[in-house]
């Protein structure tokens, strides 16, 4: 690419834009138009179907029915990529890493591992710490930054100094950063805070040090994330075999494994859910983006100016920074290697029932990447018109399927019954409609058989003090997937794009993190 064009396009003031209300004149109507659009789009759709089911219950029974179908062969097309990626999964955790990257010249490598953190608890840090140290990996090789938040009080910063006490002499390099708090400009929240700490280690680590940041992999970890041994082999692997190493990101597979024996069913299907759905986007690669836990370039973060300080979704929304900032010559590549993360669980089951609700708002808040995106591409001519094409389709379906396909598929599927009046009922359509409906759904619900089989794969020995029934109950809890997938999935979905329609915008929401 060139360089010129890349800090050119970096510098406008549209480049790391969080909303609307950062803009002005004419670019700020238009990037307030493109927020409202995702939530209108799907609310529209919604309401369309209840018309319909009153007005022209025909109409509205054959768009049920085709709906089903289309719906039926998307899961048959899912579970096929989900299944693949299982056998990629499993070949990539058989792999002998270690043999792999002793073929190259990897001694140069340097990996920057951000923890932010806010008020975890030590347990919970430590079992990171713990898993890094026993990776197969030089640790020599390793600059941990331990990334604490003022507003956490005296108590994250006492962490801070007991972990680097405990554990900082098993590291190249260990360094434990504050991010200050009530900053102007910034949205209190993990991108913020990374981006501070990814700073300070470039200033005291990589220039103290005359590392060069082409040598450097940055991997940025919720903190509650405990990585597989051979997480960083793989990862150095692709990053010195893939010919343009600068223009990817490398993303794992998420496992929630950590706490998986002590959270509830509902939970539990809520984890699974997530890590299949990443598992499908990994044999789609044109549809994926960077996803909580990953690893990127330096390079390619430090000519970016890192993670956006002032939106939800940092996570994802780096990868859209390095997507329009080299013009739409990026990707993610993903690695098909997991790493494990906690479940939510809170202390009662109606506060993880809570957790998981606003876990999943902030998720699909990722929304906010929409209008982010559309603007992007109206605002830099150098993208290729079917790079703008393509994205925009993938992007606008993905987040109005996710709103609006559940609820249409498990909950208006029989409004034209219910809504039709009497001469619709009395057409053999009404008659056949709730049956075809509920025929379809039974054929497309036989892939939690599948998902039952590949989440029992992947799940950690069962703990001694729990009996047969917990692995049984494992199995059985598939059949929560079409509440899960309406309550915690288009629910919060539609409550994130109505409030980034109405101009209410979320604020970063921390998850507890708690173990029995």
């Amino acid at each position: 690419y060139s360089s010129f064009e890349f800090m050119n396009y970096k510098n406008t003031p549209y480049f790391k834009v969080g909303r609307a209300a950062d803009l002005s004149g004419r670019d700020r109507v238009i990037y307030r138009m493109l927020e409202i659009m995702p939530g209108l789009l799907s609310w529209s759709t919604l309401l369309l179907v209840i018309f319909l089911s009153i007005f022209a219950p025909i109409a509205a029974a054959y768009f049920i029915i085709a709906f089903d179908i289309y719906w039926l062969l998307k899961t048959i097309y899912l579970s096929i990529h989900l299944r693949h990626n299982w056998k990629r999964l499993k070949h990539n955790m058989q792999t002998d890493w270690q043999a792999l990257v002793s073929n190259l010249k990897h001694e140069h490598i340097v990996h920057l591992i951000i923890l932010p953190f806010y008020n975890e608890s030590i347990e919970v840090v430590e079992s990171c710490l713990k898993a890094l140290v026993e990776t197969a990996y030089d640790k020599k090789k390793f600059a941990i930054v331990l990334a604490g938040e003022e507003r956490a009080g005296i108590d994250a910063r006492e962490l801070s100094k007991e972990m680097k006490a405990k554990y900082g002499d098993k590291f190249g390099y260990f360094l434990t950063t504050t991010h200050p708090k009530d900053v102007k400009g910034e949205l209190a929240g993990k991108g913020s805070n990374s981006t501070y700490a990814i700073e300070e280690a470039r200033k005291l680590v990589l220039d103290k040090n005359n590392i060069p940041y082409e040598h450097v992999i940055v991997s940025v970890f919720d903190v509650d994330t405990v990585v597989y041994t051979q997480y960083f082999l793989c990862v150095t692997w692709h990053f010195l075999t893939t010919p343009e190493p600068f223009k990817v990101s490398f993303q794992p597979v998420p496992f929630y494994n950590n706490n998986i024996w002590q959270a509830p069913a509902l939970s539990r299907v809520v984890a699974g859910s997530s890590t299949f759905w990443q598992m499908m986007q990994q044999e789609r690669p044109e549809k994926l983006a960077t996803f909580s836990s990953h690893s990127v370039a330096f390079k390619s973060l430090y000519e970016v100016g890192y993670w956006q300080k002032n939106v939800v979704s940092e996570d994802s929304r780096i990868f859209w920074n390095l997507f329009l900032a080299r013009n739409g010559d990026y990707s993610v590549l993903p690695i098909s290697y997991p790493v494990s993360m906690d479940a939510n669980l809170a202390p009662t089951f109606f506060g993880t029932v809570v957790q998981v609700y606003k876990q999943l708002r902030r998720w699909t808040y990722g929304v906010e990447n929409l209008p982010y995106i559309l603007f992007g591409f109206i605002k830099n001519p150098k993208i290729p018109f079917w790079t703008k094409f393509k994205t925009t389709l993938v992007q606008i379906e993905g987040f109005w399927s996710l709103a609006t396909n559940p609820i249409m598929i498990f909950l208006l599927g029989w409004l034209p019954v219910i809504l039709g009046g009497y001469r619709f009922n009395e057409t053999v359509l009404s008659y056949n409609l709730p049956i075809l409906t509920r025929n379809i759904m039974i054929v497309a619900m036989l892939g939690l058989i599948m998902s039952s089989i590949i989440f029992m794969a992947f799940l950690p020995v069962r703990p001694k003090n729990k009996g047969r029934f917990a692995s049984f109950s494992m199995v059985l809890q598939w059949v929560l997937v079409p509440f899960t997938i309406v309550v915690f999935g288009a629910i919060p979905a539609l409550d994130a794009q109505t409030r980034l329609m109405f101009g209410k915008y979320m604020g970063f929401w921390v998850t507890p993190k708690h173990r029995k």
